[in-house]
């Protein structure tokens, strides 16, 4: 993930800058293609949140997962007030990071919502998070997390 986002800041819900490769260090990775102004977006947003919140949050041993939103708003002023409405506690690419394009040509993102599941290196474990999440729930996790090559003990 270090490769991914390298020589790159991110930003926390409440605006603070973040050290990408301190806070995606051996993580299992989402990189959620979102926006404000999408139905479906808004639809799949809060399964989301309480995906990452059940993973992340209320585990006595947090999985080690991070969400990354990469957005399609309008306008940075869109793209905080989406996140700070809807989105959990995770982390996003600065609106006006021009990185974001670079990101959606990578990953062959043509619509959205999409959550990309990545490993270390930015390689992908599945670019179909969100259809996973609706039908298997936390168990998902599990494949993710073997297809990451991450040795740590989990139970969902």
């Amino acid at each position: 993930m270090v490769d991914v986002f390298s020589g790159r800041l991110l930003v926390s819900k409440d605006g603070h800058s973040v050290d990408p490769e301190e806070a995606l260090k051996n993580k299992v990775v989402g990189l959620y293609f979102s926006a404000g102004w999408c139905s479906p977006c808004r639809d799949f947003t809060p399964v989301l949140c309480d995906f990452y919140t059940e993973l992340v949050e209320e585990s006595q041993s947090p999985a080690p997962f991070e969400v990354v939103f990469i957005s399609s708003d309008h306008s940075a002023e869109e793209m905080v007030g989406y996140m700070h409405s809807m989105h959990g506690d995770w982390l996003a690419l600065p609106f006006h990071d021009p990185y974001k394009h670079d990101l959606k040509k990578k990953y062959n993102i043509t619509a959205i919502p999409k959550l990309v599941i990545v490993k270390q290196t930015g390689e992908v474990i599945t670019d179909k998070g969100r259809k996973q999440i609706r039908e298997k729930g936390l168990s998902c996790f599990q494949n993710w997390l073997e297809g990451a090559d991450i040795f740590q003990n989990f139970s969902s």
